[in-house]
């Protein structure tokens, strides 16, 4: 319960109303001081009535979307009991950026419920818990205010913003026809390596009929992986690498009642680790779609690796894995390439994504060429996020080298900076 500033005015009238009863002895005071504390217990009561039974439900069809996307949240309000109230505030106290959904209503009947829905553009990846929920209500003279708190039930995960890229590098090591691999894997490939006995876990799709009837037990297939180069991205999340500007462009707020017929352009947060973070997005979404074996390696706050596998399902857990990765790692981007390189087979593409301007990202792209890959770059001009310069020079240096280049720019379109043919 919250005492608003006009119960002690109320309260200071009553005291005041009784001192000038004692004192002037006229029952006039004594009626006005009856009265006012009649109001004082009227309002206490109607309050604590007011919040009695009250329950919100929050619900939504999709908890999984990217930025950019509109997310749809349906609130409801229930009055189980009898006798209806006045007024009923809705605070939603959810970390989710631009969420809009605190709401009042009035004239709430006796064992009625009311809905509204609310929309909200997404402008930044993550999970936010959808919650908590605040109700406040009180009495008609506005002495008194009454809350009720829900905790979270389900929370949104909001996954990095994906451009569909109609061109990015395929390196000669990716056409078909290209080194074998003889590794055993746990996908159905077009190459089969052999029998085994079945194993608990193994699906019945991979059982060798003729081999089992000539057996007489189980027998399942082996594969080994599609003679083509597989594709590693690597995420460089070194700590004292990335850059923020303190001053971006912003999107425009829009009202929700137009949010279907108004197509706003998405802004990144102007930090270097977000545009790269939706360029690896976008990359694995474009290799993936092209049937490629993708693998992801980042390093902040904890070390993550992705074995290279294909489909969709290697795609969701890449975007999953961006939506919750930050900038806080140890490791520079020489120290990824040279942590992971002993796990990357040779001739393999790897798209390094760093916005390191020193030295280290020339040393990373030679590791790379030593050991017979394929590096392809995408780096982010840090004088754009209102870094120092230098990142140009070391541009040269690596188209230099005859490695694909791609430079990202704050406030640029990802899509045209990722299919430009960067000359530098």
């Amino acid at each position: 319960m919250t005492i608003r500033s006009t119960f002690w005015v109320l309260l200071g009238l009553l005291a005041a109303s009784f001192w000038a009863g004692n004192f002037t002895r006229s029952f006039v005071y004594y009626r006005v001081a009856y009265f006012l504390l009649f109001v004082l217990l009227f309002s206490l009561i109607w309050g604590l009535l007011s919040i009695r039974g009250l329950s919100v439900k929050r619900s939504a069809r999709i908890h999984r979307l990217p930025v950019g996307a509109i997310f749809e949240e349906r609130f409801e309000v229930v009055n189980p009991t009898r006798y209806g109230r006045l007024w009923i505030e809705i605070e939603d106290q959810s970390n989710l950026p631009g969420s809009r959904s605190s709401k009042v209503i009035s004239a709430v009947g006796g064992r009625q419920s009311r809905t509204y829905v609310t929309r909200t553009l997404l402008q930044q990846r993550g999970v936010f818990p959808l919650g908590p929920t605040r109700l406040i209500t009180g009495d008609p003279f506005g002495l008194f205010l009454f809350k009720r708190e829900f905790p979270p039930v389900n929370q949104l995960l909001v996954l990095p913003y994906i451009v569909d890229l109609d061109y990015f590098p395929f390196l000669p090591g990716l056409l078909p026809g290209g080194r074998a691999l003889h590794r055993r894997t746990l996908e159905v490939s077009p190459h089969a390596a052999g029998v085994r006995e079945y194993a608990p876990g193994d699906p019945l799709s991979r059982i060798h009929w003729k081999s089992t009837a000539r057996r007489d037990h189980i027998m399942v297939k082996e594969f080994e992986q599609d003679p083509q180069a597989d594709v590693w991205i690597l995420l460089d999340a070194h700590r004292h690498s990335h850059i923020r500007e303190k001053q971006s462009k912003r999107q425009q707020p829009v009202e929700q009642f137009w949010f279907w017929t108004h197509k706003s352009e998405v802004y990144l947060a102007a930090d270097t680790y977000e545009y790269l973070v939706s360029a690896c997005a976008s990359i694995a979404n474009y290799y993936v779609r092209s049937n490629r074996a993708v693998g992801f390696v980042s390093h902040g706050h904890s070390y993550v690796a992705l074995p290279v596998e294909r489909g969709e399902r290697q795609l969701a857990k890449i975007i999953e894995t961006l939506a919750l990765l930050d900038a806080d790692g140890p490791l520079t981007v020489l120290g990824l390439v040279n942590a992971q390189a002993s796990s990357i087979a040779r001739g393999s593409t790897v798209v390094l994504l760093t916005p390191s301007r020193d030295i280290q990202v020339e040393m990373a792209v030679d590791e790379l060429l030593r050991r017979d890959m394929n590096p392809i770059v995408v780096m982010v001009a840090s004088e754009s996020f209102g870094g120092e310069g230098g990142s140009l020079d070391v541009a040269a240096h690596i188209q230099a080298r005859g490695v694909p280049l791609k430079i990202l720019r704050c406030e640029n379109n990802i899509l045209r900076d990722l299919q430009l043919n960067h000359n530098v």
